[in-house]
């Protein structure tokens, strides 16, 4: 007879003891479903937190559930809805193993006429709750996988011409906040390959890639906020800058930026121009940032002008901040 397993939850957000479930239900059963639900005790939209479960275990069947009961309760009347609403979803299918951490394994188990496998109720093997991670990821955060944590970081770029104060203020701001940063892999990158201040077409494709690495190491170590000075997008103007054209996977990345970001400031040029050798003059800088303002106007992608000096940079920064909400409308309902 076919094993077929079935655990459910609203995983906000999916951490390590979950995993310890799904690890044990799949070494029962030759099949395993999950049914994940919408709630209103996290902002992260239900199919992200679907496609963490994907992602981590692709064999695994899940089922999004939108319009599913909220919230737990023991009295009779609220197991009922929630029997009746796992059985329509589940709209026939053959349980014969339910799997939780809960009370619920009881009453639910029974309904399905399925074995009650509760696993780790006592919390003593993974001691975690999505309570305590969302109360404060950071120190939690050896109890998530990387994807996971990734969506739980504001991610913060900043994009500007050259000198228009992108590396300074994104330092500055990690200091204050006690979390990391990802420093322009773009100009790490042109000062050791450049040849008479060029670098070749594919370069920037070198570029975009290692960026994106860095990125993708330094945010597991954020802490609430993650500053990147630099994106995709000003690696893709100086491609056609210098070439007239950009290569596929950079401009591909430079697409997607609109979602890889959940805030983008504009580094004003109202601050004195740094003369280096490897920047081309103000007037350079002045229509480099004419061209990212159209780049971004293009692309639909809204953003935030931080003028002044660094410390009045940093006192728009902290504000925008404070009413900002990660997965919110924050460009609706606050601008």
């Amino acid at each position: 007879m076919k094993k077929t397993g079935l655990t459910l939850g609203k995983f906000a957000p999916f951490h390590k003891g979950h995993q310890f479930v799904f690890d044990t239900a799949l070494s029962d059963v030759d099949e395993l479903v999950v049914l994940i639900y919408e709630t209103d005790v996290t902002k992260i939209p239900l199919h992200i937190r679907a496609n963490w479960i994907r992602n981590l275990y692709p064999t695994v069947k899940v089922i999004e559930c939108w319009d599913g009961p909220d919230g737990y309760s023991n009295e009779r009347w609220f197991e009922i809805i929630q029997e009746e609403y796992i059985l329509k979803m589940l709209n026939g299918k053959k349980i014969t193993h339910f799997y939780s951490s809960e009370f619920y394994g009881d009453h639910v188990s029974k309904a399905l006429n399925a074995i009650d496998r509760r696993i780790d109720e006592a919390r003593n093997i993974v001691p975690i709750s999505a309570t305590k991670i969302r109360q404060n990821s950071f120190m939690t955060k050896e109890y998530v996988c990387d994807i996971v944590y990734r969506d739980l970081i504001t991610k913060i770029v900043f994009v500007g011409a050259m000198s228009s104060g992108k590396s300074t203020i994104v330092e500055a701001l990690a200091k204050k906040f006690n979390t990391t940063f990802a420093p322009e892999y773009g100009r790490e990158y042109w000062t050791k390959h450049q040849v008479e201040r060029r670098i070749g077409f594919e370069a920037f494709n070198e570029i975009a890639k290692g960026h994106i690495e860095i990125e993708n190491k330094k945010i597991l170590n954020a802490n609430k906020y993650f500053f990147v000075d630099t994106n995709a997008i000003t690696t893709y103007m100086f491609a056609l800058d210098y070439h007239g054209k950009a290569p596929d996977f950079l401009t591909k990345m430079a697409d997607l930026n609109y979602k890889r970001y959940d805030l983008f400031f504009l580094c004003d040029i109202d601050i004195p121009y740094d003369d280096t050798w490897d920047r081309s003059g103000n007037q350079k800088r002045e229509v480099f940032q004419k061209q990212i303002i159209a780049d971004l106007r293009e692309r639909n992608i809204p953003y935030i002008l931080l003028s002044g000096n660094l410390e009045e940079r940093i006192h728009k920064v902290e504000s925008v901040l404070s009413k900002f909400e990660k997965y919110s409308n924050y460009y609706g309902s606050k601008i």
